[in-house]
């Protein structure tokens, strides 16, 4: 018998349909293994040495490995084909070598990128060996992630600074933060546009706007106020006003498919057209990698394999027609500096038969990922633009309009990303022109604009700038976006932009003082290279390891001694507009000057004289940071940790537990850090199986049936005849028989 390991529950199922009898396939749920979580578990003076433990509720799942193991004659490691995905082989394997289990039995690492029964029967016949510079790449990462936790979030913690500071995560709240500096920094600019309504003939109206007056040419800031506007009007004259076409362009345009989805890209894409979260964007993919219906969702490549570009363009031909189907394949270069995540972009495993028994967030995120993927190999929408200069019959002023026409659908048949629906919008015919045809203006219409503010970041376009800065991988966007959010350094309004807490404040300011170097994007980026070159085998790890912790080190030093009265003049400097813009910082009640306090609930504003003076006030109105105690702890033990597929992790009267709405299940050996989904859906299963009886025999005193149940309120046990008995295992009939008539007596 062949024992194959994999992350996942469902995964298991569908891979063992696939490969059938003589094979056992299990699931390890995700990591099985992490540092001891105490100080002095990477040991920096002994070459970075790393304690392990197994995770905390995993010793059920180490024990099924194990037992089946002993029956199974060869091994296959087959995690997901990433830099986690090897990390969990990698454990797997020492924690079986360890329990001295593997004698005289052959260990395989398997990897596919698709769970079809080809790929996965392809993978067992090609196995390799556990890749070192993976696993290097993954104990560079943990520790690092490690040391900056043990290292940083004591002094936080002792401060009432924040809840931790995380490497990648520390990034992305600087960003927020550092946006919304900008936004309220932001002096909006007055101009104007002019535009002209026009009409050939009886033609449709059509809009022209000013480009050209009294020979002076009219850009974007041109026009700066309402007198600048007057005067133009003025010398124009009123309508109607007459003018003739001047010039005209013609020509043809074309617009190119969008690459197939990344990680991403799948997840900016989702957050625009679904309005999903990463971390929902992400549930619902694995959901459907893990039944065969897409390639591995963890990817920063944007290639696909030839066969399936041959399946894309044969069902283009068929379902649309050969005008559809480009001379040759559309290749698409992958941006990433690395993308060593996976060899292929996402895109779903078949492509004729639409999935079916989808529903919900996996039947949407499906649609996405087959329409990218089909529309990826089609040929170029085509447009006819034309172009045309109105000049007013007075040589005052010359109005330009444009006009666009699509002419083949091409990919646009399929699918449209944002910036093709904006266009489209945009979009607007012009009547037959030609140079010297009379055009007449019926209205000048000026349109006040002020310059706007950098938007705020949205889930998409903030996993967008981190991927165009190199900070982060496929693996780690949706756990950004969730733990700024679940730490409270970020919240989100209706339209899902993000805006910095008080707490996303005080921590930016305060790591940008003494942490410089860990919130400067360069910095980061150049950390996630070395990750890269120590999987590329370039580097190796005990060198990109005291590379980057011999200057964090220093820092966690100098920090140390910091007296907290001069962090606190620090925070203030760097918030002082946010708190006060123009409205001065002088207390309401004494006089004296106002400025941030930190407690164990969260910053608030308060007076110098305290505690002479008790003038307190919120940082802002959507900030809860100045509650009482009484009210913080009630938010602490009510806060949830969505994980998706609508299941929460909650700390309740009786301890932490998983719900589904439905069902509630304890989950004592976990907290909001080691919970995850698939543990969750694996306590509620557990919880909703009804345990199929096993029969033992017949009762030769009562002649019924005794029954053994593996599962039951109290443990397992066995029954006949309405009479139960409580047992550690099945016992054989004889046993069986004896209990059950003493227990009758009795």
């Amino acid at each position: 018998m062949n024992l194959l390991i994999v992350e996942s529950p469902s995964k298991a199922k569908t891979i063992e349909k696939y490969l059938g009898a003589g094979w056992r396939v299990i699931a390890s749920v995700g990591h099985v293994r992490d540092l001891v979580p105490e100080n002095g578990s990477v040991d920096t003076e002994n070459n970075f040495k790393m304690k392990w433990q197994i995770m905390p509720g995993k010793e059920k799942q180490i024990k099924l490995i194990t037992d089946e193991l002993k029956k199974a004659d060869a091994v296959y490691l087959a995690s997901d084909p990433d830099r986690e995905g090897e990390a969990i082989a990698w454990h797997l394997l020492d924690i079986l070598k360890a329990k001295k289990l593997l004698k005289d039995k052959k260990v395989y690492r398997v990897a596919f990128h698709e769970i079809t029964k080809k790929a996965v029967q392809s993978a067992i016949e090609n196995p390799r060996e556990i890749d070192t510079n993976l696993v290097d790449a993954y104990l560079v990462r943990r520790a690092l992630d490690y040391l900056i936790g043990f290292g940083i979030s004591p002094l936080l913690w002792r401060r009432n600074l924040g809840k931790s500071a995380g490497r990648v995560q520390s990034v992305a709240v600087k960003l927020v933060v550092d946006r919304e500096k900008e936004i309220e920094a932001f002096k909006p600019v007055e101009y104007w546009g002019v535009n002209a309504q026009c009409k050939k003939d009886k033609e449709q109206i059509f809009n022209a706007g000013l480009v050209k007056f009294n020979g002076q040419k009219i850009e974007k800031m041109t026009v700066e106020n309402k007198s600048m506007v007057d005067d133009i009007l003025n010398k124009i004259g009123t309508p109607e006003i007459g003018a003739s076409v001047i010039n005209i362009e013609r020509k043809k345009t074309q617009r190119k498919p969008a690459a197939p989805f990344t990680t991403s890209t799948l997840q900016q894409e989702a957050a625009r057209k679904l309005y999903f979260a990463s971390k929902r964007t992400m549930s619902a993919a694995q959901h459907l990698y893990e039944q065969g219906l897409i390639t591995y969702m963890r990817t920063d490549a944007t290639n696909l394999n030839a066969d399936a570009v041959a399946e894309i363009r044969g069902f283009i031909a068929r379902e649309y027609g050969e005008k559809f189907v480009p001379s040759a394949p559309i290749v698409y270069a992958t941006k990433s500096k690395n993308a060593q995540e996976a060899h292929e972009a996402i895109r779903p495993t078949h492509f004729d038969a639409p999935a079916k028994n989808l529903s919900g967030d996996e039947a949407k995120l499906y649609d996405l990922i087959w329409k990218r993927t089909i529309a990826c190999q089609m040929t170029n929408a085509e447009f006819d633009s034309v172009a045309a200069d109105i000049e007013t019959d007075n040589q005052v002023a010359v109005f330009h309009a444009v006009g666009t026409t699509r002419t083949f659908d091409g990919f646009m048949k399929v699918y449209t990303e944002d910036k093709d629906d904006d266009e489209d919008k945009k979009d607007a015919k012009l009547p037959p022109m030609n140079v010297g045809d009379k055009i007449a203006i019926s209205e000048i219409i000026p349109e006040q604009h002020f310059t706007q503010a950098p938007p705020r970041y949205t889930e998409a376009s903030l996993v967008k700038k981190l991927e165009e800065l190199g900070i982060g991988r496929p693996s780690t966007y949706a756990t950004i976006m969730s733990t700024i959010v679940d730490r409270a350094y970020v919240e989100q309004d209706k339209q899902r932009r993000f805006h910095p807490t008080s707490g996303g404040w005080v921590i930016a300011s305060y790591l940008n003082k003494y942490f410089t170097d860990l919130v400067d994007v360069n910095f980061t980026a150049k950390t996630e290279d070395t990750l890269d070159d120590v999987s590329n085998g370039k580097q190796d790890k005990i060198t990109a390891l005291k590379n980057f912790w011999g200057p964090t080190d220093a820092m966690i030093d100098g920090a140390r001694g910091i007296k907290t009265s001069e962090i606190i003049d620090e925070i203030n400097e760097f918030m002082h507009h946010h708190l006060f813009g123009d409205a001065g910082d002088t207390c309401p009640e004494c006089g004296a000057k106002l400025g941030i306090k930190l407690s164990k609930f969260g910053p608030f504003i308060g007076c110098a004289k305290y505690p002479d003076c008790k003038y307190t006030k919120q940082l802002n109105k959507n900030d809860n940071s100045a509650q009482t105690t009484e009210s913080a702890v009630q938010t602490s033990k009510n806060d949830a940790v969505e994980l998706g597929d609508g299941i929460e992790f909650r700390v309740g009267k009786f301890g932490p537990y998983v719900t589904d709405g439905a069902k509630n299940v304890a989950a004592k050996q976990y907290n909001r850090e080691t919970i995850t989904l698939e543990i969750a859906r694996e306590l509620l299963a557990n919880a909703n199986k009804k345990a199929e009886p096993i029969k033992i025999g017949e009762n030769p005193t009562t002649k019924k049936i005794i029954y053994f149940y593996p599962t039951g309120r109290y443990g397992a046990y066995i029954s006949s005849n309405r009479v139960n008995v409580s047992v550690k295992e099945q016992p054989d009939l004889e046993t069986a028989i004896k209990l059950i008539n003493n227990k009758a007596k009795k």
